[in-house]
């Protein structure tokens, strides 16, 4: 297995992660109508970001998931789902953070869904 060392290794960790997640019977209707192709590059920014300090992300992530009906079982599946796609695949100090970088991603934008979110 290999450590998370380079933008390429976060493109892996990002597909990977989301063929299991748009699958998902618990996570794909959140992905319904979506251009998940359109969408990646994003996702590698953020995780990029997030794990090899690649600068210049400034989307907040939070605002983009506040008009969905997400729970905290969706947020438990998505960590669930992302941690063993990790665990699978990559080993090391960067692959330990990026799970518990997504244990905090999750748990924040789950708070302020709670109390800002559609249905607060």
């Amino acid at each position: 297995m290999k450590e998370i060392k380079e933008k390429s290794d976060v493109d892996k960790l990002v597909t990977l992660f989301y063929e299991t997640a748009l699958v998902d019977p618990m996570l794909a209707p959140f992905f319904k109508g979506m251009d998940f192709e359109a969408h990646k590059p994003r996702m590698i920014h953020f995780w990029s970001f997030v794990l090899i300090d690649e600068p210049g992300y400034k989307t907040n992530v939070t605002e983009k998931h506040m008009h969905m009906p997400l729970k905290s079982e969706h947020f438990d599946r998505w960590i669930f789902l992302f941690k063993e796609t990790v665990d699978e695949h990559f080993e090391g100090e960067i692959a330990e953070r990026a799970k518990h970088r997504a244990e905090l991603v999750g748990w924040t934008i789950l708070s302020k869904l709670e109390k800002y979110g559609p249905e607060a």
